[in-house]
């Protein structure tokens, strides 16, 4: 009695000594993960003289968390002590947290269909268990690579649940982090201004936090996002700034990512060889992390300064390299950049066949993830209008509940609970007369996106075959003219001036096609450089004249900031609508028209001749003035 006297409250200050360095650490992992993975050895030496498997089970998950991102084979070795563990465990919810680490260390390594598979698993163990820690922190894993797959409405919709998790439970450091990883899914949907926003929300609370780790992760995204919008000066500040923090607080992978931020602001700003230096660098420091995708975005990065110093025997296995990677990945928008750096390559080393493969593979990949980003955002939009319908009828479902309890309580007054009911009616009518036309609202605008080029601000694709597809409707006694326009030697402004350089030419263009017409012609871009001009009510001879008329008007474009003395031109196809024509056939028809005026020189009209029509003969300009 006397042996159990002593021992059992030395047994009971040893788990609670184990226990508190566990949180700690836990605390410390977003502020210094060395303290992080200190505390949680020291956990273990308790552990070892207390065995608890609950604590021994969390004090690993730290460690593999630690290790995941530097040493895999320690991480491993940590997987597998907490795996065998778990029979002795009484938190089942612990089972979640090794499959996440386990998830997040195949993610490092490139594994990310093993990976999904893990966390999926997490996600439904947790919920089975009611463990909302564990369940918060596989979600919000799980959101990431949802995310990083181009699945952003799945992934938006994970990291919300756990941002709602980590507050319910009290843990606002984390709940912080998973507003970031919210942050990341728009800014991989395009939204970098909004990304950029939420980056620097997050970056001075996890400042004034002392969650230095963390703020050194949101100062690489801002600078991302910086990046995307073209603002260099304040990229490379973001990026030396997450390097600096990175190299204090000794974390090699935020370091590389970092250093692999300037080589690319260096790549853009015209310094091939500042960049390559900087990636020998980055290069080193990514040997100490098993980061699969890191690896991938240097290669991609090198190989296009070696490109740019016209080096491409040297840029093409580095190119080859990321590509593996980030198909595996399925990273579209890495992928697509990959592939217009590959035919760069290959047009210089003259295998113009792979240069003219590479070139539509790139196409091919930015058309899918723009009308990837595209649904996302229409998805992601529902998640978030649910998310707020679901806030809002929790708050009716309270104030109906008080309101019950109350007349409940109040029986004898039957005039005051009368007026109650009255006033909760009329209020519960109002909420649900918002709700109707703020989702109204949401399915116009959505709808809007729908049928606009995001690039141009014109109607897209679908926009214009559908209005093409109602005059066709209207029967054969309508003439419906079309004019398929195609900005000649385009690809020419994105490889000389750069693909920035060529959206700005795309949106001059398309604001003087809108100013150069009226109702009824409706245009819209359908793809690349190539537009569709729908002319109701317009026979052959009439659309051939119009045709005309924009192609002298297009020189007039002043791009002289951006393309010095050059002139853009356009090569054009005609075509009326003729019996039971429909739209592919009319566009079919357009596109030989279209073909034909190329093949003539460019800059010049064309027009089917399908129908015994005539028409002024098209003069075409050759030569450097038309390129």
């Amino acid at each position: 009695m006397l042996f159990v006297a002593v021992c059992a409250p030395a047994q009971a200050a040893g788990e609670k000594s184990a226990l508190s360095l566990i949180e700690h650490g836990t605390a410390a992992m977003r502020a210094n993960p060395e303290e992080s993975k200190q505390d949680a050895e020291r956990a273990l030496d308790v552990i070892r003289r207390h065995p608890d498997a609950d604590l021994e089970i969390r004090a690993r998950l730290l460690l593999c968390d630690y290790y995941s991102e530097r040493d895999p084979d320690a991480a491993r070795q940590q997987i597998d002590a907490a795996n065998a563990l778990l029979p002795q465990a009484r938190r089942q919810g612990l089972r979640a947290g090794v499959l996440t680490c386990q998830g997040e260390t195949l993610e490092s390594a490139g594994d990310n269909a093993r990976a999904k598979a893990d966390f999926d698993a997490a996600v439904s163990i947790a919920t089975a268990a009611n463990d909302e820690q564990m369940l918060a922190e596989a979600l919000f894993s799980r959101g990431y690579l949802r995310a990083l797959q181009g699945e952003y409405a799945s992934g938006m919709g994970d990291a919300r649940r756990s941002q709602e998790l980590f507050d319910r439970i009290h843990m606002p450091q984390h709940a912080l982090t998973v507003l970031s990883t919210i942050a990341t899914i728009y800014n991989r949907m395009g939204e970098y201004t909004q990304a950029a926003r939420i980056y620097e929300q997050v970056q001075s609370q996890q400042h004034d936090a002392g969650l230095r780790r963390d703020e050194a992760v949101s100062l690489y995204n801002l600078g991302k996002a910086r990046q995307k919008l073209g603002e260099w000066d304040a990229a490379r500040a973001g990026f030396s700034s997450c390097l600096a923090l990175s190299q204090e607080l000794k974390y090699p992978r935020g370091e590389a990512y970092a250093l692999l931020g300037l080589a690319s602001v260096d790549n853009a700003t015209g310094d091939p060889n500042g960049t390559l230096g900087t990636l020998a660098r980055a290069a080193e420091l990514q040997r100490q992390t098993p980061d699969a995708r890191l690896n991938a975005q240097i290669q991609l990065v090198r190989g296009t300064a070696l490109q740019k110093l016209q080096r491409g025997a040297e840029a093409l296995p580095a190119l080859q390299q990321s590509e593996a990677v980030f198909k595996q990945a399925n990273s579209l928008d890495e992928l697509g950049a990959t592939y217009d750096e590959l035919a760069i390559v290959q047009a210089q080393l003259g295998d113009w066949q792979s240069a003219y493969k590479y070139r539509s593979e790139a196409q091919a990949a930015a058309e899918k993830l723009l009308h990837n980003q595209l649904d996302q955002r229409f998805a992601a939009l529902k998640v978030e209008f649910d998310t707020a319908t679901k806030e809002k009828e929790n708050a009716l479902l309270l104030g109906q509940s008080a309101a019950d309890q109350k007349a409940l309580a109040q029986e004898r007054r039957a005039n005051t609970l009368q007026t109650i009911v009255i006033l909760l009616s009329l209020m519960l009518l109002g909420l649900l007369t918002i709700l109707v036309l703020h989702q109204r609202r949401g399915a116009r605008h959505m709808r809007a996106l729908a049928m606009t080029d995001e690039l141009t601000g014109a109607p897209n694709r679908r926009a214009v075959l559908a209005h093409l597809a109602a005059q066709l409707e209207q029967g054969d006694e309508r003439m419906c003219s079309i004019l398929l326009i195609d900005i000649d030697y385009f690809k020419s402004i994105n490889d000389l001036h750069g693909h920035p350089v060529g959206d700005v030419t795309l949106q001059h263009f398309t604001t003087k096609l809108r100013d150069a017409i009226a109702d009824p012609a409706f245009f819209g871009r359908v793809g690349g450089e190539e537009f569709v001009m729908v002319l109701p009510d317009t026979d052959l001879q009439d659309a051939h004249l119009f045709a005309e008329r924009i192609r002298m008007l297009v020189p007039s474009i002043d791009l002289s900031r951006w393309l010095g003395g050059r002139r853009i031109t356009v090569s054009i196809g005609v075509v009326a609508s003729i019996g039971a024509d429909t739209v592919t056939t009319m566009l079919r028809r357009a596109d030989a028209a279209l073909y034909t005026a190329k093949h003539a020189g460019r800059n010049c009209v064309r027009t089917d001749l399908a129908v015994d029509l005539e028409v002024p003969t098209a003069w075409c300009e050759t030569g450097t003035a038309a390129l």
